[in-house]
């Protein structure tokens, strides 16, 4: 008998199966709007041209090897990513109260602040968004926290943000609780706070001293402008919060398969950094021991020209404009085509995902009648729609919410 008789059989994760099962289909109008990657007006994936640009100069430079890098990574590349962030009007970047750690793309920023939080700290309740993206759940009941609560986030009803419910649950969280704030383009309801939304958010966390831990992974695929996107980060470390950001580099250098997060750590006593990096080295050691050079070289050579980062912002803008108008297009076809319902939430979120509205069933029945492959959720990748296909799409979704389902 084998020893390994007790594993069970897992669940699938969700939007891998989703995209396993839009490949092997062979049905000619077919659409994919599950996975969160960017695609072109053809439907294609897209690597950035200046992305192009910096692979060829890397690949003809003579100098560079292939020797392990350091444990927190390519400084290089934590630097500059993280002034990216925080903007060179950043009061801790002045202070030297910054530093960032190179790790394997967001979902490795988290969990090694994840583990920091909970081994140096002895931090074991985490909040996250009511809904929010699946792997925060996952990465955080990994690490050992024993407290995995939600707070109110997204109105059905209201089809927007629940900020008496959102206020209401931090009021209720105990001191030191973790809680994970989506920096901009909220997945998966591309529903962000407003300026002052966020300004209540703040007092309350402030008030009830909770540790702030934001989740970066859009920057730029909001409105198409670096700084305006992290503006929610910025509010809150000109206010002098302590906080982690996981900044992800997946969706705005389109690097996906490279895994290039960058965490960045921002803390009030400059004194206390080579402490945390002793700590930090330490976790990374017993984990994964360095990170990846490839992806950080790429985005340090890009972010550390002058000509190549507004090459770069302009590409960022171009996928940001393209959502921006399909979000557009698709609420015009709906509104067209007369589909029962409001249809203003479309263009009023922002970023790669719609939260359409559309239930279970409904979207089941989106999948397996009309082929069009989103979350069970509801959510929609606006990346996957083109103006080829948002018309069939608008009317998929008028036979769906008109069926008897």
């Amino acid at each position: 008998m084998s020893k390994f008789n007790s594993v069970s059989l897992g669940p699938p994760i969700e939007v891998f199966e989703l995209n396993r099962a839009y490949n092997e289909d062979t049905f000619k109008n077919k659409v994919n709007l599950g996975v969160g990657a960017y695609r072109t007006e053809n439907g294609e994936p897209w690597v950035l041209p200046v992305v192009r640009q910096a692979e060829k100069a890397l690949a003809n430079d003579e100098s560079l090897n292939k020797e392990y890098l350091p444990v927190l990574g390519l400084e290089a590349f934590t630097k500059a990513a993280s002034l990216l962030l925080l903007g060179a009007n950043s009061s801790a970047i002045k202070e030297n109260r910054v530093f960032g750690i190179q790790s394997l793309s967001g979902t490795g920023c988290l969990k090694i602040g994840a583990e920091f939080l909970h081994s140096q700290l002895g931090c074991s309740v985490v909040y996250y968004p009511k809904p929010t993206w699946e792997n925060h759940k996952l990465l955080f009941r990994n690490t050992g926290y024993t407290e995995l609560r939600e707070y109110r986030y997204w109105s059905d009803k209201n089809r927007g943000l629940d900020i008496k419910g959102f206020l209401e649950d931090l009021n209720q969280a105990p001191e030191n609780a973790v809680i994970i704030l989506h920096a901009v383009a909220h997945n998966p309801t591309g529903c962000d706070p407003t300026e002052e939304e966020w300004a209540q958010i703040a007092d309350v966390m402030e008030a009830r001293k909770l540790f702030c831990f934001f989740d970066c992974a859009y920057q730029g695929f909001s409105s198409g402008d670096i700084d305006k996107d992290a503006k929610a980060v910025r509010y809150f470390e000109s206010r002098g919060f302590e906080m982690f950001i996981a900044q992800s580099f997946a969706k705005n250098f389109g690097l996906y398969n490279e895994r290039v997060g960058n965490l960045t750590v921002v803390v009030k006593d400059n004194a206390l950094i080579p402490h945390l990096k002793s700590q930090f080295t330490l976790n990374i050691r017993g984990m994964y021991s360095n990170p990846p050079s490839h992806g950080a070289r790429i985005i340090a050579y890009i972010l550390n020209n002058v000509d190549l980062c507004e090459q770069w912002k302009n590409n960022v803008k171009t996928m940001a404009d393209r959502l921006i108008q399909m979000r557009k297009e698709l609420r015009g076809a709906l509104e067209r085509l007369r589909a029962p319902g409001n249809w203003e939430h479309i263009t009023n979120q922002i970023g790669m995902f719609s939260y359409t509205g559309l239930d279970e069933a409904q979207s089941e029945y989106m999948v397996k009648k009309h082929h069009i492959y989103m979350l069970k959720s509801g959510r929609m990748s606006m990346a996957g729609l083109t103006s080829k296909n948002v018309e069939y799409v608008a009317s998929a979704v008028v036979d769906t919410l008109t069926a008897k389902i």
